[in-house]
């Protein structure tokens, strides 16, 4: 038998019993397409993690004070008041393979302009911080050593803020309130939109970092370190010199705990990658399980078919058909059953994506690897769980297949 009239008299079998092969098929379809969908979420959500961290600039590291044992409770990353603004200038002095330290601190506050306001984050930075976190001016100009030498009551806005506070007009020399103290707006930064995270990047106020601490915040220390080193291969040794000076400027000897948390954000980045992915791998597992569930209803609709068919098989073999035609009759007819519902499924599965990534916030990356790799096992499934009820038909009794009621 000619593999061409094989396939031809398989499709003929699946089309005499249309709703029992599209039942059949269904498991795969669910299966293939839940696949699809369960990874391209996951990959989305690497992705969203991935561009959320680099966001925060390359070569990165950042220094936040707290993570201290007292009294056996270990205190939150950023709450203690040890990091000064002395220890970012130790740093920018004494370490090298470094391009820019930012030390900031920040606090929200109610923003005023005339009868309008609004409720944003005001960060205390230093001139470096605009090339630090990649901004752009794009009117007016940013904050000077100057401004941070005499304390000046000055501020550059986001996008967001300019658009609350002043609507279509022009913020730049303009006053607005923070904390009910004036402040002149010098510049406008261009806009960068939301993150991958969803937060708006536009919605901030930056102001002298000295202001902010002595004007704004009554306060001494600072909240965090900003530091971009000059290549990605002298992290972590730039990592370690710092936490070197930290402790020598912090009198920590011996086994004393650092009073300081220093994070590299690309072993953070390397972290975050790999625990996304085996999220994703999770997800695909379990959706996978569907396609197994799909398989044993081709096994199951198969056995039914031989059962139904008996009489046929009888007369075939009876003609002279071999082992081996049975078998491949049979077995093709699982294997379309496992394309056909493979093609469908990739075809639901990306439809599904493509809806959730357009009508919702969240985020969901496509990949080729998944789809190809998610249909080669719904054929997969269609042949190995074909095989049993094939040999089945094929060693049928010609005799007892012609007496088969």
């Amino acid at each position: 038998m000619l593999f061409s009239e094989s396939i031809r008299i398989a499709v003929t079998a699946l089309l005499s019993n249309k709703l029992r092969s599209i039942l059949t098929m269904l498991g795969i379809i669910i299966g293939v397409g839940a696949v699809i969908v369960m990874i391209s979420i996951g990959m989305g959500v690497r992705q969203n993690v991935t561009n959320s961290i680099a966001s925060l600039g390359s070569n990165m590291i950042i220094v936040t004070p707290g993570s201290t044992n007292q009294g056996g409770v270990r205190s939150a990353a950023g709450s203690s008041q040890k990091l000064k603004l002395d220890d970012a200038d130790a740093i920018k002095k004494k370490i090298k393979n470094i391009d820019y330290v930012a030390p900031t601190v920040n606090s929200s506050y109610q923003i005023v302009n005339g009868n309008m306001n609004w409720n944003s984050s005001v960060y205390g930075v230093t001139p470096e911080y605009l090339n630090i976190r990649d901004l752009t001016v794009s009117s007016g100009s940013f904050v000077t050593q100057s401004d941070l030498n005499s304390r000046n009551r000055v501020a550059v806005i986001g996008t967001t803020v300019a658009t609350n506070l002043f609507d279509a007009a022009n913020p730049v020399g303009k006053n607005i309130r923070i904390n009910n103290q004036p402040y002149k707006v010098i510049g406008v930064l261009e806009s960068k939109g939301q993150s991958s995270m969803g937060t708006d990047q536009d919605d901030m106020v930056l102001i002298p970092l000295t202001t902010a601490q002595e004007r704004l915040l009554g306060i001494t220390y600072i909240k965090s370190i900003n530091i971009q080193v000059s290549s990605a291969d002298k992290i972590d040794m730039v990592q370690q010199q710092i936490e070197e000076l930290l402790r020598q400027r912090h009198h920590l000897v011996g086994d004393k705990e650092d009073d300081f948390t220093v994070r590299n954000l690309t072993s953070l980045m390397e972290t975050m990658t790999s625990t996304t992915t085996m999220l994703t791998l999770f997800l695909g597992s379990i959706a996978a399980i569907s396609l197994l569930v799909g398989g044993i209803g081709i096994m199951n609709i198969m056995m039914v078919s031989v059962t139904e068919r008996t009489r046929e098989i009888g007369i075939r073999k009876a003609l002279g058909a071999t082992f081996r035609n049975i078998m491949m009759q049979f077995l093709i007819e699982s294997i379309v059953i496992g394309v056909i519902g493979g093609l469908l499924g990739i075809a639901c599965g990306i439809s599904i994506s493509l809806i959730i990534s357009k009508f919702t916030q969240f985020n969901t990356v496509l990949t080729a690897a998944p789809t190809i790799i998610s249909f080669a096992f719904s054929v997969g499934i269609g042949l190995f769980f074909g095989i049993y009820p094939a040999r089945k038909a094929a060693r049928l009794d010609p005799i007892e297949a012609l007496r088969y009621e």
